[in-house]
């Protein structure tokens, strides 16, 4: 195991563990993050994304995160997000429309909207799409 990442997605709804891993790539607010074993103790917070990870045969997966926090201490990498869906769950059609609905309230006038939660929303339906046709 010391040779390997113990890795874990919380959400509200559910607890995703992917289990041992020997990366894993995310994006937090600072920019792209690889993440190998014995990596240094840390948190940071995610941005809506396609998190990757590489299991132990090697082979490169992706699963969409949403907004949340990471945390890295002793060989555990732990997610902890809104949502957090494997490309074969997500819903592309609503994805478009939640995408379609964003980009519409971001063309209104900026006084009568939220414009960080409709950049949230565009965001993770971006992501979603993304990690769809990955």
């Amino acid at each position: 195991m010391k040779n390997n990442l113990e890795f874990t997605i919380f959400t509200p709804q559910k607890q995703i563990k992917i289990g041992e891993v020997k990366e894993v790539i995310v994006e937090t607010i600072e920019g792209s993050l690889a993440i190998l074993p014995k990596h240094i103790s840390m948190i940071a917070y995610l941005k809506p994304t396609v998190t990757q990870f590489v299991n132990l045969n090697g082979e490169k997966k992706n699963i969409f995160t949403s907004t949340g926090t990471l945390k890295v201490k002793e060989n555990n990498v732990y997610i902890i997000c809104d949502s957090a869906e494997y490309p074969e769950n997500i819903d592309l059609k609503r994805a478009k429309e939640a995408k379609e609905r964003a980009e519409k309230r971001l063309r209104e006038s900026k006084d009568k909207i939220d414009v960080k939660r409709a950049e949230m929303a565009l965001f993770r339906a971006v992501s979603r799409i993304k990690a769809k046709q990955i």
